[in-house]
């Protein structure tokens, strides 16, 4: 394995001029973005608390200070993941869909959407997630504290995708669409991790959104 390089080149010079209670913050988030690239890069199995901690630029003891086992620190990490995934969700839509100079209506805005759910799916906090989603498929105490964590973050996805895309789930058929959207972005995540599927993912995104569109938008009510 490849020693892993320090995710923050100042990250120590930063932490030593900050108060005691800001570097403690400073230092928990180091080690989360650490543990999630972590996951991304060497898999569970490669992910020890020591290397975390090394590449957060940390003392182990001071890793386990903040998290005290390796179950701890991961879950944590994921649901750092969670967050993150959930914000990049909240940026697209200020950005892309609300501009108050132009905002992105109809097909166009469900194309965007789309998109950007799938590039969520298919970079490297999805495939951090993944990886511990793995370990937790064989260890019984871990699993219990990543499906509860999977279902909620499940459920905010879900209300996201629904509010970007403008959708109106009492339409028949229209919850199902969106869900299975979610379902087919997640398995373009995990073809994503074995080979470069961009292209056939271009159509794919291209194909998903015209479909959506249509089940949002039915031609009566365009």
């Amino acid at each position: 394995m490849p020693k892993p390089m320090p995710v923050h080149s100042i990250a120590l010079a930063d932490r030593t001029n900050l108060p005691k209670q800001d570097r403690s913050r400073a230092t928990r988030r180091h080690l989360l973005e650490a543990a999630v690239a972590c996951l991304a890069e060497y898999g569970w199995a490669g992910s020890t608390v020591g290397v975390v901690a090394e590449r957060a630029g940390v003392s182990r003891g001071a890793a386990q200070h903040h998290f005290p086992t390796r179950e701890d620190l991961f879950t944590a990490a994921v649901e750092h993941v969670a967050e993150e995934r959930s914000a990049a969700l909240r940026e697209l839509a200020l950005r892309e869909l609300l501009s108050a100079t132009r905002p992105i209506v109809g097909p166009a805005r469900t194309y965007v959407v789309v998109e950007g759910i799938v590039g969520l799916c298919t970079g490297p906090l999805f495939r951090a997630a993944l990886q511990l989603w793995v370990a937790a498929a064989n260890d019984v105490p871990l699993r219990s504290r990543v499906v509860d964590l999977e279902t909620r973050m499940g459920r905010e996805v879900h209300r996201m995708a629904v509010e970007l895309l403008g959708a109106d789930e009492s339409l028949p058929g229209v919850r199902e669409t969106v869900q299975g959207f979610l379902d087919m972005a997640r398995g373009l995540g995990l073809a994503n991790l074995l080979t470069d599927d961009s292209a056939r993912r271009e159509r794919v995104v291209a194909h998903w959104a015209a479909l959506l569109d249509d089940v949002l938008r039915p031609r009566g009510h365009r």
